[in-house]
């Protein structure tokens, strides 16, 4: 799912050949975009696009032979000066009179060479690993473009036209993954090659006989007046750091070289980019850059809690109002999104403003998700966009407030991108989580094990690298929630590394069934003590579990032929709308139910999916349920079911070998045949508080 859609898109006939552009954000100035050469399209954008949109006006356009552009069959098509000319020309068919160009590789010379032929229009550019003939290319670049391909090329031999013919996607393969050669770019290369697809070697040999070096100069660059910045990475395997430093000397630019990655640090490090872009901007242009503002003396936490399921959000106001017993004064702020933002409004808690800023999560999530079916691990890897935007938002948060503490409830963004890029750490953070580690399904074969042990090695490294960034780690459990597993191949085991790098709060219930007052009174108070059995149907907030829910209604009816006292209230949630379904006579649907917790608790029998929170609710209320863990959600199937059987609770359900008939069989069996889990912690909330109040 994209973190930002374009208001306007268009296409503009530049000598007979389509491009297509698209325009994002309506800010007093315009940044474009450049495409870098043909091999892919404007999405290599993605990581800036949604957060300069906020402050810029923003287009991006497609490379003539890519993407939504047409592809041209005449190498005259490809010339460099025409390319040059689509510039201005999507200049003009957006009613731009000047912009600020940004060009990565090949369109770095592209954006210089239109702010030399067009010094009126070009108000800045910023330019990445710089590929220009001024200077020669790596020595490692040995290509033979034009030649017979030899029978088994390797390495640069590759590069070749007549092995493009035969072998595109091998060839594609190999040069992106020189593009993205920093360790842990799995993502950046998986998205990289499925853009180059959709262009092909014949369209990529033609803009090989382009005419750059008669166009690009050392005299072309002294033309560039304009406020320029070069940036450029020690270890890029494409385009050597020489150009930049010739080009910088050239057109008085500002040079600016990253010790670590690769060709595109736009993509691998887009925090670092971004801020590093949006002051160099603010520096030469005036424009946006987060100016520091005056705060009371009182102490102030912001709380970010993870819009992914509410039960994050019950736990974390738990214990916030625990952190005030220990603070009376502090003021909490939460940086948060739908729903939680509403759980929390009828909470009377105060909602940053910049949280209308954030791009929805639960949204992506949603999209994610298949019948009874979510790969949990590529949805969060799948959410780099929607992660980078969210991050950019909250800097730019601390960047204008003092905040004392940073209390982080699994807000993935932050924890990465810190530990990236320390340096922009701006408070105290506390770190907490109820599960360490990706874990792969075997049958998703050797790939996905490959993807979730470099995740858990990238994290390993961030941890044990950095372990400044994290002020206080909190597992929410005890060391024996650990799942026995390891965290991949040449990994530690989890329970050996866990515990050197948190603390453990124990379990945080948002409030404790004990709580509630007597069993007795509360089913007298929601109406459960007429005789009748009350089976609750809960499955989150989201839309995929509306296949549960249509299962569940099937078995009802067979349940209760054998059980005619049994009724059935089935809570949709916000995401599903009751009267779409069909209802068998017994069962009360509801879209939503207030202090949900407490009718659990007074229930007889609850069907629920495999969130933690609600299950662990159920657990300690002494709730017989059954619980339906998605497939492939590595969470559910692996962290919670592990956790549920050590306190004796629920009873796992495979909604693959669950039918109608075997759901009404294991309701049946739960009711008349209870287990008796084991206590769960009722001080939770409060040592985690305990624990946070050492920040302040």
């Amino acid at each position: 799912m994209r973190a930002k859609l374009p208001h306007t898109t268009g296409y503009v006939e530049c000598d007979g050949v389509k491009i297509h552009y698209e325009i994002y954000g309506d800010g007093p100035k315009t940044i474009i975009f450049v495409p870098t050469w043909a091999i892919i399209h404007s999405r290599s954008w993605k990581a800036q696009i949604p957060y300069f949109a906020e402050q810029f006006r923003v287009i991006a356009y497609d490379p003539r032979g890519n993407g939504k552009s047409d592809r041209p069959d005449r190498v005259e098509d490809y010339n460099f000066g025409l390319v040059v000319g689509d510039v201005t020309a999507v200049m003009d068919a957006t009613e731009t009179e000047k912009a600020i160009l940004v060009g990565l590789s090949f369109s770095s010379a592209v954006a210089y060479s239109a702010a030399a032929k067009y010094p009126e229009r070009i108000e800045a550019v910023i330019s990445i690993g710089a590929s220009t003939p001024i200077v020669p290319p790596l020595a490692t670049r040995k290509i033979e473009f034009d030649v017979p391909a030899p029978e088994s090329p390797v390495g640069w031999q590759k590069f070749n036209k007549d092995y493009w013919q035969n072998n595109y996607t091998d060839f594609l393969a190999f040069f992106l993954d020189q593009v993205n050669s920093e360790s842990h770019s799995t993502k950046q290369l998986e998205d990289s090659i499925e853009w180059a697809k959709t262009g092909d070697a014949d369209m990529l040999s033609m803009s090989m006989d382009d005419n750059v070096a008669e166009f690009v100069t050392e005299e072309m660059y002294r033309q560039v007046k304009c406020p320029n910045l070069l940036i450029h990475a020690k270890n890029d395997q494409i385009c050597p750091i020489s150009g930049s430093q010739r080009i910088a000397e050239l057109a008085a630019g500002e040079l600016v070289v990253l010790e670590r990655g690769g060709h595109a640090p736009q993509a691998r490090f887009p925090a670092w980019f971004n801020t590093t872009m949006r002051d160099f901007l603010a520096r030469h242009l005036g424009t946006h850059k987060p100016k520091r503002r005056k705060m009371n003396g009182a102490k102030r936490a912001l709380y970010l809690s993870s819009p992914i399921g509410l039960g994050h959000a019950r736990r974390d106001l738990a214990v916030t109002r625990e952190l005030r017993k220990l603070h009376p004064g502090i003021e909490v702020d939460w940086l948060a999104q739908d729903p939680v933002t509403r759980f929390l409004e009828a909470n009377n808690e105060s909602i940053h403003v910049a949280s209308n800023l954030l791009a929805n999560e639960s949204a992506h999530i949603e999209d994610e998700c298949g019948e009874h079916d979510l790969n949990a691990f590529q949805a969060i890897r799948n959410m780099d966009e929607i992660l980078i935007k969210n991050f950019m938002v909250f800097q730019e948060v601390l960047e204008e407030q003092k905040y004392d503490l940073i209390i982080a409830d699994e807000a993935w963004d932050v924890d990465h991108y810190w530990h990236e890029h320390p340096e922009l750490k701006k408070a105290p953070v506390a770190w907490l989580t109820d599960f360490v580690g990706w874990v792969p399904f075997e049958e998703n074969g050797p790939r996905e094990a490959f993807l979730t042990t470099d995740y858990n090695a990238e994290m390993i490294g961030h941890v044990e690298g950095n372990p400044m960034v994290r002020d206080r780690a909190i597992f929410v459990g005890g060391p024996e929630d650990i799942v026995d597993l390891s965290f991949g191949k040449g990994l530690p085991h989890m329970r050996d590394w866990i515990p050197r790098h948190f603390e453990f709060s124990d379990y945080i219930i948002g409030q404790h069934p004990t709580e509630f007052g007597s069993r007795d009174d509360l089913r007298a108070e929601f109406g459960y003590d007429d005789g009748r059995l009350t089976c609750i149907v809960s499955v989150g907030g989201s839309g995929v579990g509306a296949t549960l829910i249509r299962r569940i209604l099937a078995a009802y009816p067979m349940a209760k032929a054998r059980l005619p006292e049994l009724r059935m209230i089935v809570v949709t949630g916000p995401r599903l709308d009751p009267a779409a379904f069909r209802v068998p006579a017994g069962v009360e649907m509801r879209s939503f139910v207030p202090n949900l917790d407490r009718h659990l608790a007074a229930c007889d029998l609850a069907l629920v999916q495999g969130g933690l929170t609600t299950c662990m609710e159920l657990a300690a209320a002494g709730t017989p349920f059954l619980y339906f863990p998605l497939r492939n959600h590595f969470e559910q199937n692996f962290h919670v079911s592990s956790r549920l059987e050590r306190y004796n609770a629920g009873r796992k359900m495979i909604f693959a070998e669950s039918g109608p008939e075997q759901i009404a069989e294991a309701m049946l069996t739960e009711l008349q045949n209870p287990r008796v889990p084991h206590p769960v912690a009722r001080d939770g909330a409060a040592r985690a508080a305990s624990m946070l109040s050492e920040l302040l």
